[in-house]
């Protein structure tokens, strides 16, 4: 069981990890400052404590830490038990899920290590919103996608509010960077997957008809513009979501779990 150690005091500076954590330029999760992940809320705590990332501490009122009794059970860190108020004001606002857990984020994984014995990936570009980020790892762990790339501009994945959104998922899916965007997508192609770009282009084929490889990389972009023309081009083929008359368009993590789920039905 993690050691519990009561605080009623919220300057109290081994709640550090956990201050400010609607600041802007001093949240603890800046990759940049001290880099931690925070999980919030009992599910997301589970996740955290189950997965490659190592926990520091815990924040929690004495119910939460009741309902992570088994999960901690052999956890040798620190959970420091408050009140509610004393939480809302060290994190900066009031957290109704009662617990937060913080960790160091581990050195990322290896592309290669990602991509051995994976037969479905999603490729993000330029998808720069955190909650669209966390969405789609959640709608990847449901559809049973391997892994999440990325290439360039995007977000940060273990930003507080990605990992609160994804459920946790974000802990578990594997990720990994693609060097030398986009022409670093030679590497996917060379292990044998089919590049799939997605496009609301009415001129592109339909997801179903151009989901044929045994192998399957599905490139999504930023909400507006979208893949750049660039990248599309360093793809196999262009296929679109069919959409009803008067629409163009799904914001990019509905169009990610639909895809995703095209590819489930379609026997990835």
């Amino acid at each position: 069981m993690a050691h519990v150690i009561d605080i009623d005091d919220p300057a109290d500076p081994r709640l550090d990890d956990f201050r400010d954590l609607n600041s802007s330029d001093r949240r603890p999760d800046l990759p940049d400052g001290k880099g931690l992940v925070i999980a919030e809320g009992v599910l997301v705590a589970q996740r955290l404590l189950a997965s490659r990332f190592d926990p520091i501490s815990l924040l929690g009122v004495d119910r939460r830490l009741g309902e992570l009794a088994e999960d901690l059970d052999g956890v040798d860190v620190p959970f420091y038990r408050t009140t509610a108020d004393v939480m809302a004001e060290v994190v900066g606002f009031h957290l109704n899920r009662g617990v937060l857990a913080a960790a160091h984020r581990p050195p990322e994984l290896d592309l290669d290590g990602v991509l051995a014995g994976a037969r479905t990936v999603a490729v993000l570009e330029g998808v720069n919103d955190h909650e669209n980020i966390g969405s789609m790892f959640r709608n990847a762990a449901g559809l049973g996608v391997d892994a999440v790339l990325f290439g360039g501009a995007c977000a940060d994945p273990l930003y507080r509010r990605a990992v609160r959104v994804s459920m946790g998922h974000v802990l578990r899916v594997p990720f990994a960077r693609v060097p030398d965007w986009p022409h670093g997508l030679q590497l996917l192609r060379d292990k044998g997957f089919q590049l799939i770009s997605l496009t609301p282009n009415p001129s592109a084929m339909t997801l179903a008809e151009a989901m044929t490889g045994d192998k399957v990389a599905l490139l999504l972009g930023a909400e507006g513009p979208g893949l750049s023309e660039y990248t599309m081009r360093k793809t196999d083929v262009r296929a679109r979501i069919p959409m009803a008359p008067g629409t163009d368009s799904l914001n990019v993590a509905t169009a990610a779990a639909m895809a995703f789920y095209e590819r489930v039905r379609t026997g990835g």
